[in-house]
Formats: C-alpha cells, sequence, structure tokens
C-alpha cells in the first residue's frame, strides 16, 4: 500500500498535537472536574448522587452533540463546526463556573458535552479526509500519546486547583484551555473538505445515517472501540474500589498503580503505530482481538481463584491495558476507510458508540459488587463480545478475509489520491 501522506500532508508533530489536543478536549473536562466532586455537593448543598450526574449528563450532551456536529461537518466543511463548537465551550465553561445551584450545574454541563463534541468528531474527519490505510491507522495511534496524558495529569491538575481556587476554578482552566485551542485551530487546521466533496443539503446529511447502519461491516468495526472502552472504563470505575477498599492500597500506591497502567496504555498505543508501518490495520485488528479475549480472560481467571496474589493480578491488569488500544485506531481506521465521503457522519457514529457502550456497560462492575471478580467478569465480558461481533460482523477470521478488507483499503486509498489530486 503506497503512503497517502504526501510532502503537503504529511503530519508532523504539531499536527499531532493539535488533533490530540481536540481528541482530548473531552476527557479533560471530566478529569479534570473529578476529584472537586464532593466540593462540588457541599457548596450547592446538594447530594452526591446528584454531583456524580454533572459527570453523566456531560457524557450524554458529548454523544448526542456527535451524532449532530457529523454531518454538520459533511454539509458545511470541518472548520465552521469546530470553532463555533469551541466558542461554545468556552462560554458554557465559564457558565459553569459562576453555577448558583445544581440543576443550572447539569444543564450547563450537558452543554459543554454537548459543544466540544465538535473537536473530536471533526479531528477524526479531518484524519479521514487526508489520510487511510496504515496512514490513518498510525496517526490515531499517535494521537493516543496526547490523549492518554489526559486521564495521568488531569486529575492531580484538577485536585490542586481546586484545593488552590475552588471547584469553580477547574472550569476557568477549560475556559482557557478552549481559548488555547480556539486559536490553535483556527491559525494551524486548514479546511480540508472542499465545497466539491460536501454534502449539498441537510437531508441527504442526515441520510448518511442510514447508509452507515446498512454497512454491516462498518457498524462491526465501529462497535469494537466501544468495547474497548467498556474494558477501559470498568477498570476506571472498579480500580478504586478493587484496589483501594479490596487490597489496603494507599492513595499513593493507587496512584502509582493508575499511572502505571497509564504508561502500559500509551505504550501500546505507540506498538500499533510502529506495527502498521509493516502489517496493516486488518492484520492487527485479526490478532489483537483474540488476545485481548486470552488476556482478559486469564485476567478474570486470577481474580476469581486469587492465583499469584495482588502481584499477578497486578501483572494480568497491566497486560490487559497493554492491549486495549490497539483495537480503537485499527478497527476506526477501516470503518472510516468505508466512508470516506461522509467521514463526519461516521467519525460521529464511532465516537457516539465509543461513549456511549463503555458509559452503559462500565457501571454494572457496581451493580456486581465492586470487587476484582465484578471488575474482571464485565471486561472478560466485553473482549467476548468484541470477538463474536468480529467473527460474524466482518470477514477477518474467514480464510483472505484480511485481504478483502486490505482491498476495501486500497480502494479507498485510490479514491482518496483523486480526491487530494482535485483538490
Amino acid at each position: 500500500m503506497s503512503d497517502t501522506a504526501t510532502a503537503a500532508h504529511r503530519p508532523n508533530y504539531k499536527y499531532v498535537l493539535m488533533l490530540g489536543s481536540m481528541c482530548a478536549l473531552g476527557a479533560i473536562s471530566t478529569d479534570m472536574y473529578l476529584p472537586n466532586l464532593p466540593d462540588v455537593q457541599s457548596d450547592l448543598n446538594s447530594t452526591a448522587a446528584a454531583a456524580q450526574f454533572t459527570i453523566t449528563a456531560m457524557m450524554i450532551g458529548n454523544a448526542i452533540g456527535q451524532l449532530v456536529v457529523g454531518p454538520l461537518s459533511d454539509r458545511f466543511g470541518r472548520r465552521r463546526p469546530v470553532l463555533i463548537g469551541v466558542i461554545l465551550h468556552i462560554v458554557v465553561s465559564a457558565l459553569c463556573a459562576i453555577s448558583p445551584a445544581m440543576l443550572p450545574l447539569i444543564v450547563f454541563r450537558t452543554c459543554q458535552g454537548f459543544f466540544n463534541a465538535s473537536a473530536g468528531v471533526v479531528a477524526m474527519a479531518v484524519i479521514r479526509d487526508r489520510f487511510v490505510g496504515r496512514d490513518a491507522s498510525r496517526l490515531m495511534s499517535r494521537l493516543m500519546l496526547v490523549i492518554g496524558v489526559a486521564p495521568l495529569f488531569a486529575p492531580t491538575i484538577g485536585g490542586f486547583i481546586g484545593d488552590w481556587i475552588s471547584w469553580r476554578g477547574v472550569f476557568g482552566v477549560l475556559a482557557l484551555y478552549g481559548a488555547f485551542l480556539l486559536v490553535a485551530v483556527f491559525v494551524k487546521l486548514p479546511e480540508t473538505l472542499p465545497p466539491a466533496r460536501r454534502t449539498h443539503s441537510m437531508t441527504a446529511t442526515w441520510k448518511g445515517y442510514g447508509v452507515l447502519l446498512r454497512d454491516r461491516h462498518f457498524v462491526a468495526l465501529a462497535v469494537l472501540p466501544g468495547l474497548g472502552s467498556c474494558i477501559l472504563m470498568s477498570y476506571v470505575v472498579g480500580s478504586p474500589y478493587v484496589f483501594k477498599q479490596g487490597y489496603g492500597l494507599t492513595t499513593t500506591q493507587f496512584g502509582l498503580l493508575f499511572a502505571a497502567n497509564g504508561i502500559g496504555l500509551v505504550g501500546g498505543a505507540q506498538v500499533s503505530a510502529a506495527l502498521v508501518k509493516h502489517l496493516t490495520p486488518a492484520t492487527i485488528l485479526r490478532a489483537v482481538v483474540p488476545l485481548m479475549a486470552v488476556a482478559t480472560a486469564w485476567f478474570f481467571t486470577v481474580a476469581i481463584t486469587g492465583l499469584g496474589g495482588l502481584a499477578l493480578l497486578l501483572v494480568s491488569l497491566f497486560a490487559v491495558c497493554f492491549l486495549i488500544n490497539f483495537c480503537p485506531p485499527n478497527a476506526s481506521s477501516l470503518a472510516l476507510g468505508r466512508h470516506g465521503d461522509r467521514a463526519g457522519t461516521a467519525a460521529a457514529c464511532i465516537g457516539f458508540l465509543q461513549s456511549g457502550i463503555g458509559g452503559v456497560v462500565a457501571p454494572l462492575v457496581g451493580v456486581f459488587g465492586e470487587t476484582a471478580t465484578a471488575m474482571s467478569s464485565v471486561m472478560f465480558a466485553s473482549a467476548l463480545v468484541a470477538l463474536l461481533i468480529t467473527a460474524v460482523g466482518t470477514p477477518l477470521f474467514r480464510r483472505g478475509g484480511a485481504q478483502v478488507m486490505d482491498r476495501a483499503a486500497i480502494r479507498s486509498l485510490r479514491s482518496l489520491d483523486q480526491e487530494l489530486e482535485q483538490s
């Protein structure tokens, strides 16, 4: 497969940093706020459930926002929706900072999620506008290095800001981050969707969802990042209870554990980026989905039996974390490559499923008891479903199946080359 990243469009580190910062906006808006939930509850004289719902509200707004912004970016181009969305993110962040009660804060957080969805959707669409196949997969894997920094440092930074100023100061910082992103996008992000390639009516744009949903291979590939998110979010929401309450780790010890697994997440993504220089995304995906099922099965076995104690449990968890980020960039690049003519809508579908499936499934860890067994069982079940969907919904595990998907990527690559020449 030839290299689609021509000299004019080859991504340098500044380009990767900008797209990564766009993708990370939603995660930072969540993670930086998390340590301050008790203060929000106390200051606004509310309940813990209401304070926690401000997180859920933002995720709901983000999921809906992706479905709206994706088609708009196919109709009006990439720059306009993201610039408007980030401006409104700044405004709503300021409103969150001065919110007088819990109900307005929930409303503002919903709006914040809705508007900052524009950054992530457009970043994914921009990648498809310029890259497909290995190039797209490699670039998405590199973005994980930037995105992975958010869960590592954002909670610590948010806690420091909350102690120094108050929880309201966190929203001031989120507004400043939005302002930085606005300038970066305005100056550095070119319009990657020329008028000739845009959909010419909103009716046709919205019908794009029907086209996507009728493509069985696209749907299967688009669901895989969501199931990867289930595995990751099950770990995120369950690990404080498992390791602090179940195994007695101190806050410092748990922080070190979280950081170590964060390094595993980022490291896995970078290994994936290196592998696509030699292997196609379809080949990598065919190998990593069964590997994830095996790794989570082993983690589940160690959790149930207590084999090897805490040490083997931690090693097994690190292996799972290392594998998680192999799936999303390769599955997403294959899915987006099938629908370059509606890349914004396709990116919105993938983002919606990734946020929605993870948000719905991860709370099952709490329902099942917030133990190592509960956490590992949800992770194992998610990996098994991913394996089943890959087997049934794609030709990857059939003879010559990877080659079929690679040929589809090559056709998409040739189409993209023609589009770039015309634009």
